[in-house]
């Protein structure tokens, strides 16, 4: 038999289930919470756990949602009728403005409940207090209504970035009961204009500029983009409302667009000190769509109820973030993605907290930034994502030493955290006094679905822990049989049960929300019974024999190294534990005998020199860690990995350099300049080396959908 036709029948033995994907982690140490933390704890009782237990499914969730203000009580908690478009609280009415904002006039009107940091540390931080807020959002609301003609169920496009405009907009609309759409201001404008094409939106609202590294950058030509690409697509934009980073000042070279373009500073003092009844509304009413990001194709908006959104987030907020009312929390996420929406805004200010909006990067000018606002606003909750803990780890490693600043509670989220950073991030950032949640959930869900309750359950680095209150998860295989806890195996991670906080539907497209989330494991299209409905959330995951979760990424980004399904994630964190590594990124090359092989991708913490000698470790240590099938077939030392300009590292963008296919989009990159850099270095060694390798169109294909979750 040939080396060839060997290896063929050994895959062919290996590959026992498609989600199965190999589990080389260790079981790590479990840290406790400190007593100061469990004495102040929202969530200090056991006997919360039996509250949320499966047998008071769904009634558990009235106390998520007797946090809320109703203005008519809901008759039905669960409606299953139309699976899996579930209904929460049927039949209640509410506003979710009036929750974040007109409540908290009442008993607290002088304390903040926003407060913005500029980038340009020379600019006067504002603190914005829940009068003015109520002020803010009531003068937009009326702008909205009278000069833009918003109403109840009409869709508007935010483009707009990390300012107090952005939140008190999103308010105002609620206010109304009009649909919002904010894009992340990092996308580009033909991005935009396909959300606001997809979602009908006949208004964009947006900025003509925002601070990002030092720069004022030109934000109002994406509009225009914006406008084009909608228009492109069939679909007319009526108004374009820009608001100004500098009233009175225009940032743009763009010219305004005469009656669809209008600054928002010049209109509003006709609207000032108008106050708008806060429109009630069902339950189940849209609050907001959020489109997911990293797909191909059509965008895939996200449609999130008023009461079972809100009640969820602020439910999460309280027991799993820990938020009272006299805290200072902050979360370093953009209000762009799902995390800004519940974590900065709708559910912190529900729970009438303070909350900080940051408009720029962390490091910049220097990575002292974060703890340097920290310690200046005396910010006790952070929250923020590995992308972020890793590149603070990488370029100020020393840094949290030097500011006296004190969490009680540190967030992480967007992504498995590596044990050796979750250390980092635990002794350094958090001085060994605070509590850290690893969380896991998506765009989709809404609020957290596995993490640990801060005051009751230890933290284990690396995991996302149990399910939160109320989310009953579980793993299946390929052929829907459960994976079970301690097993060593891993499969698809899924939710048993229906939760307040998970998306109505897919807007404008029921039949591929119900394909991509439902059908894989759903055995009784007919059934009514929520039983039948598991959500399928295309991520691997393997569980310990204690229940914790660990999240191992999406099932698409796996790499088959003759039969091994490798998880990325695994591969990075034993890449990362080589003193000099600060970021790692592992990526699929097309093997001739392997089918694919695994290529790494490192940078460098600051001072260190790349050498042989490093790409040696980390080939080791990954042989060492997770066995000699994975050993990288090649190392490559970086200056800085792409990015998004949110941070995450755009894996689809190396492996596309690593099979010498198309990289794909690169314009929306934080450094695009980057890619070329590494492009002409790993394809001048690669051709020197003979390994370049023509792909079917079908491995083409296959290295080109890699990464696109992100």
């Amino acid at each position: 038999m040939s080396a060839e036709s060997t290896q063929s029948a050994e895959a062919e033995e290996l590959q026992v289930s498609e989600a199965q994907i190999a589990v080389h982690w260790k079981e790590e140490s479990h840290y406790y919470p400190p007593p100061q933390f469990i004495g102040q704890a929202n969530a200090s009782d056991p006997s919360i756990r039996d509250r949320f237990s499966e047998d008071k499914f769904p009634e558990c969730f009235k106390e998520y949602a007797d946090l809320l203000t109703w203005d008519q009580y809901w008759h039905t908690t669960l409606d299953t009728s139309n699976p899996p478009f579930w209904r929460w609280f049927v039949g209640g009415k509410l506003n979710a403005s009036f929750n974040c904002v007109d409540r908290h006039v009442r008993t607290r009107p002088n304390q903040a409940a926003l407060i913005f940091v500029p980038e340009p540390e020379d600019e006067e931080t504002q603190a914005i207090t829940y009068r003015e807020l109520y002020r803010r959002v009531n003068e937009t609301a009326a702008m909205l209504r009278d000069y833009a003609g918003l109403k109840a169920g009409d869709r508007v496009t935010l483009h707009m970035p990390m300012v107090p405009e952005l939140p008190v907009v999103m308010l105002a609309c609620a206010r109304l009961g009009v649909i919002h759409s904010q894009v992340f201001a990092g996308f580009s404008g033909a991005a935009c204009g396909g959300r606001i094409s997809d979602s009908q939106s006949s208004v964009l609202i947006t900025m003509d500029g925002y601070y990002r590294s030092g720069t004022l950058l030109d934000h109002k030509v994406k509009a225009d983009e914006a406008v084009a690409r909608a228009k492109e697509e069939g679909h007319e934009v009526d108004k374009v409302l820009v608001y100004r980073r500098h009233p009175g000042q225009y940032a743009s070279q763009t010219p305004m667009v005469e009656g669809r373009d209008v600054f928002v500073d010049e209109i509003m003092p006709q609207f000032r000190d108008k106050l708008v009844d806060p429109v009630s509304l069902p339950a189940e009413a849209p609050l907001f769509i959020m489109y997911s990001s990293g797909t191909t194709g059509r965008p895939k908006g996200c449609q999130h109820s008023i009461g079972g959104y809100l009640a969820y987030v602020t439910g999460t907020s309280k027991y799993y973030q820990d938020i009272h009312p006299e805290d200072t929390y902050w979360c370093a996420a953009d209000i762009g993605w799902i995390t800004g929406h519940s974590y900065i805004v709708y559910g912190p200010l529900s729970l009438g907290t303070t909350s900080v909006v940051y408009e720029g990067v962390p490091t910049y000018p220097d990575p002292g930034r974060p703890w340097r606002i920290a310690e200046r606003l005396g910010v006790n909750i952070f929250h923020t994502a590995p992308t972020t803990i890793r590149m603070l780890r990488k370029v100020g490693p020393t840094e949290p030493k030097k500011y006296d600043y004190h969490f009680k509670h540190m967030t992480t989220v967007g992504e498995p955290i590596e044990p050796d950073v979750w250390r980092w991030y635990y002794e350094v950032v958090g001085k060994g006094e605070a509590v850290i949640v690893d969380t896991w959930w998506q765009t989709e869900n809404g609020g957290f679905l596995c993490s640990t309750l801060p005051g009751l359950e230890p933290m284990k680095p690396g995991s996302a822990g149990p399910g939160v209150l109320g989310i009953y998860p579980v793993i299946y295989d390929e052929n829907g049989e459960e994976v079970p806890k301690g097993s060593g195996r891993a499969g698809n991670i899924c939710i048993r049960n229906p939760w307040p906080g998970i998306f109505q539907t897919i807007w404008g497209d029921p039949d591929r929300f119900v394909q991509t989330y439902y059908e894989k494991y759903n055995k009784d299209p007919k059934s009514t019974d929520w039983h039948d409905w598991p959500y399928f959330a295309n991520d691997g995951a393997t569980q310990a024999p204690d229940g914790y979760y660990r999240i191992l990424g999406r099932v698409d980004d796996v790499i088959n190294v003759a039969g091994h399904r490798l998880g990325t994630k695994e591969l990075e964190s034993a890449a990362i534990l080589v003193d000099e590594v600060a970021e790692a990124a592992a990526v699929p090359v097309v093997d001739e005998l392997r089918g694919r092989a695994v290529e790494m991708y490192i940078s460098l913490k600051p001072g260190v020199a790349a050498t042989p000698e490093v790409e040696e470790k980390v080939a080791k240590i990954i042989e060492t860690e997770i066995g000699k099938v994975a050993r990288p077939k090649n190392v490559w030392i970086v200056p800085d990995m792409p990015k998004t300009r949110s941070g995450k590292i755009m894996r689809r963008v190396i492996a596309g350099i690593s099979n010498f296919t198309d990289v794909g989009d690169i314009t929306t990159l934080a450094n695009p300049e980057v890619v070329e850099e590494i492009r002409v270095h790993v394809h001048e060694v690669k051709q020197a080396k003979g390994e370049v390798a023509k792909l079917s169109e079908k491995e083409a294909e296959e290295i080109k959908a890699f990464g696109q979750a992100e």
